[in-house]
């Protein structure tokens, strides 16, 4: 090995001392061999002693003294800055250490792998020295992380960049997340905006807000663009939640002034959520989430929102009952009850309304009244309406078999306003009138008024539709919505229900007296029949049927009731 042979002449057989740059002294080259070897190396590579709390070269080509500024130790950048770790490494028991090494500022900057490697144990004070260039990958990496963090159109950060600074700046300590706080900055209709005028006017338009809240905000700030219409900010609060709230009426501020694209002047609001890093918080991407689920408060509420745990909680719960609904309709574990609807004159039961029911996995009972706005806003009221009118039809027609024959009733299911959106409902109905066998004239079928108000000329072609297959059509929940009268008229409507809540307590009410007289006189001027909800004494049955109430539902008939049940029911009272 040259290392051995180099023992005797260069490291004496005493423990090195700490090295001392300042003192190092040049040192020329005094062994060709070693020196003709290394020169054969690509890299800059040298054969590094230390002797008496000095660094010399013994050696070195000529690619490590373009690196080493010449052969002088006491004008070497390597021995000057790399000194302690050599030294640290001569006195360690490793034959070889690695690691990275950056030398100049900003743009000369240039990053190497240092390599130390030694033939001998402890108490040998000499070892090669190779460095291996890498500035030209890292750049590049550097560069291509920059675009990947980067947001081309604004040259703001992106989402990705943004959680990454977050990371870099508040990090998982309590304390340090505490001082700051993240500002989402929604847009709202700029999708409207880029579909009327075209996406170069839409970028045109980001740019010019992202100049505008670059505008309001502090210069500490930091402003990002977390999404196509949606903007965030990292903000330190140096005096509380206070300097949030000062911000967002500045960015609304700086947004009310109109924007001037092309020959129109466009005038764009936004929704504004706040997230504070003194919530309780697993990271720093948090912040972000509970920032835009703030958003969406802002944009029901047309305020400032800041996010709020409780809120938060109950859509993390109701996405977990979406998870749980959607298996449990896969799995056919729903059920149909059945709540009687009777004549107020005579207290025979003409139909039976299907209300959905479901146990959770836990054998829970959940209320519809959870359920079903998670099942409209999830979608899955699609699958379970038709569920729903799949087996309220093979019911009735399983009645019909245990009557010997028409068991002399019918069923009404409910429409939201959603199927009627999304689904084809005629065909919906028509594949479960097959199915069972049974006629239209079996069913009626109950829609709300804020289904009309959707899409009231798409509405009213599928009525018209479902009455071509003879099934009735109610209006349920009438009263509580903004029917236009004009149009109530021309729809072919049977039946109007009237609200529970214009039942409830009447015979106390004579407020609520008139408003039952008014939609029954409207009902009979338009020919159609009635149904009150919520009835619960026998003393508001008869006031009901001598106003001019055609039918009655509630407890004081009935509760909803199973299959079975409902059935016996049926065959008792009508007996």
């Amino acid at each position: 090995m040259v290392f051995g042979n180099l023992r005797s002449k260069l490291t004496p057989d005493r423990a090195a001392p700490a090295a001392a740059v300042d003192d190092a002294v040049p040192v020329t080259p005094q062994y060709p061999m070693v020196e003709q070897t290394i020169e054969l190396l690509p890299i800059p590579a040298a054969v590094v002693i230390v002797d008496n709390g000095r660094i010399s070269f013994a050696a070195m080509n000529s690619a490590f003294e373009a690196v080493n500024q010449g052969r002088s130790a006491d004008r070497s950048p390597i021995a000057r800055l790399l000194s302690a770790r050599i030294c640290a490494f001569l006195e360690s028991a490793e034959s070889r250490d690695s690691f990275e090494w950056e030398i100049g500022e900003s743009v000369d900057c240039r990053y190497y792998r240092v390599h130390l490697a030694r033939a001998s144990g402890p108490g040998t004070y000499r070892c090669l020295l190779t460095l291996v260039d890498h500035t030209s990958v890292l750049r590049t990496e550097k560069n291509l992380r920059r675009e990947m963090m980067t947001d081309s159109l604004t040259g703001l950060p992106n989402r990705a960049g943004f959680s990454e600074l977050l990371e870099e700046v508040i990090g998982d300590d309590p304390a340090q997340q505490a001082r700051y706080a993240v500002l989402i900055i929604n847009l709202n209709r700029f999708s409207r905006i880029n579909a009327c005028m075209g996406s170069m006017a839409g970028d045109e338009l980001l740019m010019t807000v992202a100049r505008r809240l670059k505008g309001a905000l502090r210069g500490r700030d930091v402003l990002a663009r977390t999404g196509g219409d949606e903007f965030g900010i990292l903000m330190s609060l140096d005096e509380g939640r206070g300097d949030a709230d000062h911000v967002a009426k500045r960015i609304q501020g700086a947004l009310a002034t109109p924007f001037r694209l092309s020959a129109f002047e466009i005038r764009v609001s936004c929704s504004i959520g706040i997230a504070f890093g003194s919530d309780v918080i697993d990271d720093s991407e948090d912040l972000i989430r509970h920032a835009q689920f703030a958003v969406k408060r802002s944009k029901a509420s047309g305020g400032v929102e800041a996010y709020q745990t409780q809120a938060f909680d109950i859509v993390r719960e109701q996405f977990g009952m979406e998870t749980a609904l959607r298996r449990a309709i896969d799995g056919n574990q729903l059920r149909l009850t059945f709540q009687p609807l009777c004549d107020l004159t005579t207290g025979r039961v003409v139909s039976f309304e299907a209300l959905a029911r479901w146990l959770d996995d836990d054998g829970n009972e959940v209320s519809p009244t959870d359920f079903i706005p998670v099942a409209e806003e999830s979608g899955l009221i699609v699958p379970l309406g038709r569920w729903a009118m799949s087996e309220a039809a093979a019911t009735l027609a399983a009645w019909d078999v245990r009557a010997g024959g028409d068991c002399g009733t019918r069923f009404a299911v409910n429409l939201s306003a959603i199927q009627l959106q999304r689904d084809n409902i005629p065909l919906m109905v028509e594949r479960a009138l097959v199915a069972s066998g049974l006629p239209g004239e079996r069913f009626t079928l109950e829609l709300t008024e804020s289904a009309l108000i959707a899409d009231p000329d798409r509405v009213t072609q599928i009525m018209h539709a479902l009455k071509g297959l003879g099934t009735t059509l109610a209006m349920d929940d009438f009263g509580t919505g903004y029917s236009n009268l004009a149009h109530l008229q021309k729809l072919p409507i049977d039946v109007l229900k009237m609200d529970r809540s214009f039942v409830t307590g009447m015979l106390a009410d004579r407020d609520k007296i008139s408003i039952v007289r008014a939609i029954l006189s409207l009902a009979q001027a338009l020919g159609m029949k009635t149904t009150a909800e919520g009835i619960e004494s026998h003393e508001l049955a008869q006031t009901l049927a001598a106003l001019g109430c055609t039918y009655g539902q509630g407890f004081h008939y009935a509760r909803p009731l199973e299959a079975d049940a409902a059935f016996h029911f049926l065959m008792e009272r009508n007996a």
